[in-house]
C-alpha cells in the first residue's frame, strides 16, 4: 500500500478544520516515510515457503530460500541480492547484502576501506585509524556448508526476516549503523537440494532418517570444508573470490556436530591451533566465542561449551579457519543435530558417563539436562549466535577494522626481521606444470608473487630469469608459510604411554612435498639488488561470469576458468612445451602429470597408445603431427618424436566402484579422472554381483573404504532396499573370477584390507592390530623408496613423498608372488611432515604392492595417491595402475630384489641357515 496515495489520503476543501487536520497528517506521513519510520510489509518466510521454518519434518530447498530472498529484497531497501556465480551442478548461486539503505548506497566506498585495511603496506597508522573509524564492519555469515547439517541454511531465513523486520528497534538499528552483513542462503546450494529432496521423499516412511546413498556435493560431500587452500572444487574458488572481493571483518560458518550432550560448541578451539595463526586474530575469535556464549545464556539457551578435545584448528584447509591467516577472524560453531528435521527425545541414560552428573564446568556453565531436541531448537541457537556476532561487530567495529590493519602490518614487519624472508621456485622442474599449479592456488588466496627479470645468485644458489619468488614481507605471509613449511604436530599425551590426542584432521600437508615441487627458502634478508630484480606478477584476469563449460587453460589441472579470475594467478605461466625429434610417434614421460591428459584424450578418441617397458614411457601414434603439436602447446608438455612405436599396446576399460554408502574418497577419485579426461564407468553393487566383469572391464578401482562398507554397505532397514547390501559373498566371488581370468584390481589405502582378507592374499597389514599409543600416523607425509622399473611406478623418482591417513603397512608372507612397488627405509623414521608413533613397525615394510593372483593382478596402495586432489606428486601412480592391464602387465618381468619385503627375506635366510646347520650337525 502506498501511504501517500491521494486515494487513501485525499485533501479536501469542504472543512477548514478537516483540511488543516488532513494536511498536518499528510505532512506527518511524508516525514515518517522519508525517515523510514513506517516499515513496509516485510514478507515472512513461513508464509512465502508455506510452513514454519524450523518446524518438524519440514526443510526448505535452496530454490525456496532464493524465492524468499527475492521477495525480501523487493520489499526492503535494506536488502540486495548478488550473484556469486554457479555451482558444480550449474545452479545460479547468490548471496545477500543487508544493511541500512545509506550503507548500501555507499557500498563500494566501504568495500574500498576494507580492501585498504586488508592490504596495508602503504597505509600509515594514522590513516588506518581514520579508515577504521569511517568504515563499516563487514560480517559474513553462512550455513549449509555441510548440507546434512540442515539447520544452518534454515536459520538463514529466520535470521534475515528478524533482522529486517526489526531493523528499527534500538538493538538492530545500532547493529546496522555500523555493520554490513553478507548472508549466504547456503554455502552448498547443490547439497541443500539433494538433502532436502531426499529427506522430504522419506518423511513418514521407515527410512525417514536414512543417510543419503550419494554425496551432497558433486564430488566431495563433507570434504567441501577441507579444500580452502587447494581450491580444487568450483565452490571453493567461488567463495574464495567473493571473500577476496570483500575482505570481511568476521567470517562465521554454522555447522551441526556439537559433542553430545552439549547443545552448541563455540570457540576457543581445542588444542592445537595452526602454528602461523596471527595472535590478534586468535584473540578476536576467542572474544567472539565468549560473546556468543553470553548471549545464549542471556536468552535462556543452556548447553554452550568451548574447547574440549574435538575441534582443533591445526589443519588450515578448513574454509572457515584458513581466513585467519588472511587476517580475518574466522571460525565455525557446532550446534547439536539429531537427524534432519526429525525430533528426538533424550534422557540422562543417553548421556556419556562423564556428563551424566550434569556437573557445571568452567567452559560448560549451564549443562543441558535432556528432553526434546528439534530442528527449531537448533535454528534458535544458531540465530542467537549469529545475532551475538553482529552485535559484537557493531560494538567493536573500529577495533575489528584496525586489528585487520595491525595483523597485516605485523606480518609484514615480522618477515622483514626473521626468516624465511622469501621462497624461490624455479620454473624448470621434473614436471614444469606442477609449480604453476602450486603458485596459482597461493595467488588466488591473495599471496603476492614476483618473477626474476634476470639471472641472480643468492645464498650460494643460482636462480635463472623467470624464477618465481614469494617475498614473505606481505600481509598474507603467514598463509604462505603455513602451506610451505614442514608440520610438527605436537604430542599432547598426558603421559608417555597415555592415549594420543589425535588430530581432528590432517597432521601434515606440506605442499612442496605433496606436489613434488622444489621450493627453496631464503634464510637471509633479500638484498636491494635482488628486490630490484623482482617483477610483480599481474596477468589479465577474465570475467567472473566466465562459462565454466569451456576450459580456458588446459595447462591447469582445473577446468573452466580455473584460477584465472585472479589477476596474479592469470599471470603465472609454465614454460612452453617442446616437441623434439622426428617421426610419426610421440613419446611422453609419465613424470609430467599432463602426459595422462594426453593419454585420456587419446583413449577417448580411440587413438592408439603404447608403453615402452625399458624406457618407462608412453607413446601416441596414428594421429597427425598438428594434433601432437596442439597437445604439447595446450598441456605445456615436453615430448619427443620417434620413428617406431613400442609393441605393448595400452588398452584399459576402467571401472570405478562407488558404494551406496556415499564415499568422499571415491568422489575425489572421480574428480581426478574427470579433470584428466580418463574414460571410466561407475559401477555399483549390482554391477559386480551380476558378474561377467571381464567382458566389460580390464581394471576395477576401489577407493579408500573400510572393509565393512565394501562387504556390507547399508544393512537392511537402514535404507531403501535398492541401496542396501555390499559385495560379501557373490560380489567377492565375481571379483575373484575377474582377477583370476586376467583382470586388475586396484585398491587404495583402507580398501586394501578388504582385498587381503576376502581374497586371502599372502600379505599382512602389520599395523592393523596395534593400539594407537603403539602406532599412529594421522594424516601425514612419509618418505618411501620406489621400484622405479615397475610400470605402476613409472615416472616416480627413487624416493618420494606419500600421504598416509590410517594407512596399512604391508609385509609379504610365504607364498607371495609379485613385486614390491614402494617400501619404507630400513632404519629410522620415514616421517617428513605431520605425526608418527611407532616407526619401527614400518621399517623394511612395503607401502605398495603388486600381488600376482592367478592370471591377474591386485595392486595395493598403502597410501592415498589422490588425497583431496592435493598429492599431485603421486597422481601418476594411480594413473599407471589403471593402465596396468593386458599387455602392459603381461610383458613386465619381476625384479628379484623387489620380490619380497626384507623381513621375509631375513626369515627365509634364517630358515636356510637353520637347515644347513642341521645338515652339518648330522
Amino acid at each position: 500500500m502506498n501511504l501517500l496515495s491521494s486515494r487513501e489520503y485525499p485533501i479536501k476543501k469542504s472543512s477548514p478544520l478537516l483540511n488543516k487536520y488532513t494536511y498536518l497528517r499528510y505532512l506527518f506521513l511524508v516525514c515518517c516515510f522519508s525517515q523510514n519510520i513506517i516499515s513496509q510489509d516485510i514478507p515472512n518466510p513461513d508464509n512465502v515457503i508455506g510452513f514454519e521454518i524450523g518446524s518438524d519434518f519440514h526443510l526448505a530447498t535452496y530454490e525456496q530460500s532464493i524465492s524468499y530472498f527475492e521477495k525480501l529484497a523487493a520489499a526492503s531497501d535494506m536488502v540486495e541480492m548478488k550473484s556469486a556465480g554457479k555451482t558444480s551442478e550449474g545452479r545460479e548461486w547468490q548471496y545477500v547484502l543487508i544493511s541500512t539503505p545509506e550503507n548500501l548506497e555507499k557500498i563500494d566506498h566501504y568495500k574500498s576501506i576494507s580492501q585498504q585495511l586488508a592490504h596495508p603496506e602503504n597505509l600509515t597508522r594514522e590513516i588506518a585509524k581514520a579508515l577504521a573509524k569511517e568504515g563499516k564492519a563487514i560480517v559474513d555469515i553462512s550455513g549449509g556448508l555441510h548440507a546434512s547439517e540442515v539447520a544452518g541454511a534454515q536459520h538463514i531465513l529466520t535470521l534475515a526476516y528478524d533482522l529486517v523486520n526489526n531493523a528499527k528497534t534500538e538493538k538492530y538499528s545500532a547493529i546496522f549503523e555500523d555493520v554490513i552483513l553478507i548472508l549466504w542462503p547456503s554455502l552448498n546450494p547443490d547439497g541443500q537440494d539433494i538433502i532436502a529432496n531426499w529427506y522430504l521423499g522419506n518423511v513418514g516412511t521407515p527410512y525417514e532418517v536414512a543417510a543419503t546413498p550419494w554425496l551432497y556435493q558433486k564430488y566431495v560431500g563433507h570434504d567441501n570444508n577441507r579444500d580452502a587452500y587447494m581450491l580444487n572444487q568450483l565452490e571453493s574458488r567461488v567463495v574464495g573470490r567473493i571473500w577476496r572481493e570483500w575482505e570481511p571483518s568476521i567470517i562465521h560458518v554454522h555447522h551441526q556436530s556439537s559433542p553430545f550432550p552439549t547443545r552448541i560448541w563455540l570457540p576457543p578451539f581445542a588444542e592445537p591451533v595452526a602454528s602461523q595463526t596471527p595472535p590478534l586474530m586468535a584473540r578476536e575469535v576467542n572474544m567472539i566465542g565468549m560473546a556468543m556464549a553470553q548471549e545464549l545464556e542471556t536468552e535462556g539457551l543452556p548447553g554452550a561449551v568451548h574447547m574440549g578435545k574435538g575441534f582443533d584448528a591445526w589443519y588450515p584447509g578448513y574454509i572457515d579457519y584458513m581466513p585467519m591467516m588472511q587476517n580475518i577472524p574466522s571460525f565455525w560453531t557446532e550446534t547439536s543435530l539429531y537427524k534432519f528435521a526429525t525430533p528426538h527425545f533424550y534422557t540422562i541414560k543417553d548421556f556419556p558417563k562423564e556428563r551424566a552428573d550434569l556437573r557445571v564446568e568452567s567452559l560448560y556453565s549451564s549443562p543441558w539436562k535432556g528432553g526434546w531436541w528439534r530442528l527449531g531448537d537448533a535454528v534458535k541457537y544458531m540465530e542467537t549466535a549469529s545475532i551475538a556476532v553482529l552485535d559484537y561487530a557493531a560494538k567493536y567495529k573500529e577495533t575489528l577494522l584496525f586489528n585487520k590493519y595491525q595483523a597485516g602490518t605485523a606480518t609484514i614487519e615480522k618477515y622483514k626481521q626473521e626468516p624465511p624472508y622469501a621462497y624461490f621456485i624455479k620454473q624448470k622442474q621434473r614436471d614444469p606444470v606442477r609449480p604453476v599449479e602450486f603458485l596459482k592456488r597461493l595467488a588466488f588466496n591473495g599471496i603476492k608473487i614476483s618473477q626474476l627479470d634476470t639471472d641472480i645468485s643468492f645464498e650460494g644458489n643460482e636462480y635463472p630469469k623467470g624464477t618465481w619468488v614469494i617475498p614473505m614481507a606481505q600481509e598474507f605471509g603467514e598463509l604462505a608459510r603455513q602451506l610451505i613449511d614442514i608440520q610438527e604436530y605436537p604430542d599432547l599425551r598426558e603421559s608417555s604411554d597415555g592415549p594420543l590426542e589425535q588430530p581432528y584432521d590432517a597432521a601434515g600437508w606440506t605442499l612442496p612435498y605433496q606436489m613434488e615441487v622444489e621450493v627453496i627458502a631464503a634464510m637471509s634478508p633479500l638484498s636491494q639488488l635482488v628486490y630490484s630484480r623482482l617483477a610483480p606478477i599481474k596477468g589479465d584476469a577474465i570475467a567472473e561470469n566466465y562459462n565454466n563449460d569451456i576450459d580456458l587453460s588446459k595447462t591447469d589441472f582445473i577446468g573452466g576458468a580455473g584460477f584465472d579470475t585472479n589477476e596474479v594467478a592469470a599471470g603465472i605461466k609454465p614454460l612452453q612445451g617442446t616437441l623434439k625429434g622426428s617421426g610419426s610417434t610421440m613419446v611422453i614421460n609419465p613424470k609430467e602429470n599432463n602426459s595422462f591428459r594426453v593419454i585420456g584424450d587419446a583413449l577417448t578418441q580411440n587413438i592408439p597408445v603404447s608403453y615402452d617397458s625399458k624406457k618407462q614411457t608412453y607413446a601416441i601414434s596414428s594421429t597427425s603431427k598438428s594434433q601432437m603439436q596442439k597437445w604439447v602447446k595446450e598441456y605445456a608438455l615436453n615430448a619427443n618424436l620417434v620413428s617406431s612405436k613400442p609393441k605393448t599396446k595400452v588398452t584399459s576399460r576402467i571401472a570405478v566402484y562407488d558404494p551406496w554408502k556415499a564415499s568422499m574418497d571415491m568422489g575425489w577419485t572421480r574428480w581426478l579422472l574427470d579433470n584428466f579426461k580418463i574414460p571410466y564407468t561407475v559401477i555399483r553393487n549390482a554391477d559386480i554381483n551380476n558378474g561377467s566383469l571381464n567382458e566389460k572391464f580390464d581394471v576395477i578401482l576401489i577407493a579408500s573404504e573400510k572393509p565393512g562398507t565394501i562387504e556390507n554397505g547399508f544393512q537392511k532397514g537402514m535404507a531403501p532396499p535398492q541401496y542396501t547390501g555390499g559385495l560379501k559373498g557373490l560380489g567377492v566371488r565375481n571379483i575373484e573370477t575377474f582377477i583370476s581370468t586376467g583382470g586388475t584390481l586396484v585398491c587404495l589405502n583402507k580398501s586394501t584390507d578388504f582385498a587381503i582378507k576376502e581374497l586371502h592374499l599372502p600379505i599382512d597389514n602389520s599395523v592393523e592390530k596395534l593400539k594407537k599409543n603403539e602406532f599412529f600416523t594421522g594424516g601425514s607425509i612419509l618418505e618411501v623408496i620406489n621400484n622405479k622399473l615397475h610400470p605402476v611406478m613409472a615416472g616416480m623418482p627413487e624416493k618420494s613423498s606419500v600421504f598416509v591417513f590410517g594407512s596399512p603397512v604391508f609385509k609379504t608372507l610365504e607364498g607371495f608372488e609379485g613385486e614390491i612397488l614402494s617400501k619404507y627405509q630400513e632404519k629410522g623414521s620415514p616421517l617428513l611432515s605431520g605425526y608418527l608413533v611407532g616407526e619401527k613397525y614400518m621399517n623394511n615394510k612395503a607401502a605398495a604392492v603388486d600381488v600376482h593372483y592367478k592370471n591377474g593382478h591386485v595392486i595395493l596402495f598403502g597410501f592415498q595417491p589422490q588425497w583431496r586432489g592435493q598429492s599431485m606428486g603421486t597422481y601418476r601412480t594411480l594413473f599407471n595402475a589403471l593402465l596396468y592391464t593386458n599387455g602392459v602387465a603381461k610383458n613386465h618381468e619381476v625384479l628379484e630384489e623387489w620380490s619380497t619385503t626384507e623381513d621375509e627375506k631375513t626369515e627365509k635366510e634364517l630358515e636356510v641357515k637353520s637347515i644347513e646347520q642341521k645338515q652339518i650337525s648330522n
